[in-house]
């Protein structure tokens, strides 16, 4: 199916879901708007068949014996096309000028909502059936220039009138004038009509194509040939199998041409060289091609190419990091240049390796012990490893303790200690929080307890301990005393990381602004 008629189809789709809903205003206008675009579709593919059937024209003044049966059948297709397309297009003026009278527009309809229009012109008054009827009689009359059955298909695809299955039913069906315009606003009885009129021009276009082909249908004109190499690839690892296709364009396809490969002629229709890779390096291989002429004389076509044989590789990156830490997942990249990433897989050793999509995680377990990653490669339907990579396996790293706080414009805000903190801030706050944040790693920390120092008058050093993560309200009452410029200290945090370790934090000053 081209791209056009994929795009008419998705279009219809899309209008026969918008009647589903209740039928708005900007829905009715939404239908005016594809209405636009059809018939701007529509012009230009009127243009274009009438291109195609110019150029026949041409050919035919030019050599009249040859193309005037051609000619002939292509002037019957247009005038069926024109006779089918304007009697939709009075049916469309008809359904308008039942709500809008007769001085109705049908670029310019008024009662755009009216439901029962369509109904009455095209069911009661049985102008549906003989749609149908000139539809399926088009159908099977443009179908016999189209020789290509993928193409003919599609015609008869786009020009059905068979019944359709109503709405949330895979059982109940009714014939194609009621599915079509019983109950449908008026707006979209003329874009549906509209949409049948683009059909019958895309039909009308392939027959008018199929009959200009089949004026050199029985000739073979070139005006230059040469040989062509295309090889799958230049690039090809040891084990695996090189391959490319020996070609000569504008080949005459009743009489192959003999192709010679190192002195060595290829099997009768065999167009692909290929030849096992069993060592690296550079290679070179020449020939030619042997295609008899229409004279009986043998025309001959030089050819030359090569080809690389790499060792078997594989490239594998800790995307994170240099090296993988345990406790958690480590983004790890996996790619084997020349070959599919479905084709690719993947095992760890000391962990686990998961993949989602073409990206993989990788999740060491033991601290100090190497952990192993071997890739491996479905070639010409044999799995190869390709690679081995090893990586070393770290603890985390400890994190820094930190006050979460939103600064004036409620961005979230991280107080780390050794400068002025608002007073403020600090009673809003509920507790600490702990990670490592150092745009290398980002992971995140629970707190176990923690423990505050604050001086009296004297000078005497006053602890207080935590409740968990949060301040106590021993904590917050200490607070409370401090003046400006005072400090006190945040000390013997405790918190755990994903790797499950317990850890003892860095002590944190804060100074009280």
């Amino acid at each position: 199916m081209s791209p056009r008629q994929k795009m008419i189809n998705l279009m219809y789709i899309v209008l026969t879901a918008m009647l589903a809903l209740n039928v708005s205003s900007d829905v009715l206008n939404g239908f005016s708007l594809v209405e636009g675009g059809l018939v701007r579709t529509n012009e230009n593919v009127s243009d274009r068949n009438t291109a195609l059937y110019l150029k026949l024209e041409d050919f035919t003044k030019k050599n009249p014996q040859k193309g005037r049966v051609w000619y002939e059948k292509a002037t019957d297709v247009r005038l069926k096309t024109m006779k089918l397309y304007a009697y939709i297009d009075s049916l469309k003026l008809a359904i308008v000028k039942d709500v809008d009278g007769e001085n109705a527009d049908v670029e310019n309809i008024v009662e755009k909502d009216n439901l029962e229009a369509s109904s009455k012109i095209m069911i009661t008054y049985r102008n549906g059936v003989k749609l149908k009827a000139k539809m399926a009689e088009y159908s099977k009359y443009i179908s016999q220039f189209v020789t290509d059955t993928a193409k003919c298909r599609t015609i008869v695809k786009a020009l059905s009138t068979e019944p359709i299955v109503l709405k949330d039913s895979q059982m109940v069906r009714v014939p194609w004038e009621i599915g079509m315009f019983e109950n449908m606003p008026v707006v979209a009885a003329v874009t549906l009509l509209t949409k049948i009129q683009n059909d019958v021009l895309f039909a009308e276009g392939e027959a008018l194509s199929a009959l200009l082909t089949n004026v050199d249908a029985n000739d073979v004109r070139v005006n230059q040939m040469e040989a062509f190499v295309i090889p799958n690839s230049r690039l090809v690892m040891r084990g695996g199998k090189y391959s490319a296709d020996i070609v000569l364009a504008a080949v005459d396809t009743t009489q192959r041409p003999a192709i010679y490969i190192n002195g060595q002629r290829l099997a009768p229709n065999v167009r692909t060289y290929e030849v096992g890779t069993g060592k690296v390096g550079n290679f070179n291989y020449t020939g030619y091609l042997e295609v008899v002429r229409g004279d009986g004389t043998t025309a001959k076509y030089d050819f030359k190419s090569d080809y690389t044989v790499i060792e078997p590789m594989a490239t594998v990156s800790a995307t994170m990091m240099n090296v993988l830490y345990a406790g958690i997942n480590n983004p790890i990249s996996i790619a084997v240049p020349g070959v599919a990433q479905n084709a690719i897989s993947a095992t760890m050793t000391n962990g686990t390796l998961t993949r989602n999509g073409d990206s993989w995680s990788a999740h060491p377990t033991k601290v100090g012990a190497e952990c192993v990653i071997t890739v491996t490669a479905t070639m010409d339907g044999r799995a190869q490893t390709v690679a081995t990579t090893s990586f070393r396996v770290r603890k985390l790293p400890d994190p820094m303790p930190y006050i979460a706080y939103k600064d004036s414009k409620g961005n979230e805000m991280r107080y780390k200690g050794s400068k002025p903190f608002a007073k403020t801030l600090l009673l809003a706050t509920d507790g600490i929080e702990a990670a490592i944040d150092d745009d290398l790693l980002n992971v995140q920390y629970r707190v176990i307890s923690f423990e505050t120092v604050v001086f009296d008058s004297m000078g005497n050093a006053i602890p207080e301990t935590s409740d968990g993560s949060k301040f106590s309200e021993r904590q917050k009452n200490s607070f409370r005393r401090l003046s400006r410029g005072k400090r006190f200290y945040i000390s013997r945090v405790k918190a755990v990381g994903p790797d499950g370790i317990t850890r003892d934090l860095a002590p944190m000053e804060v100074i009280v602004n």
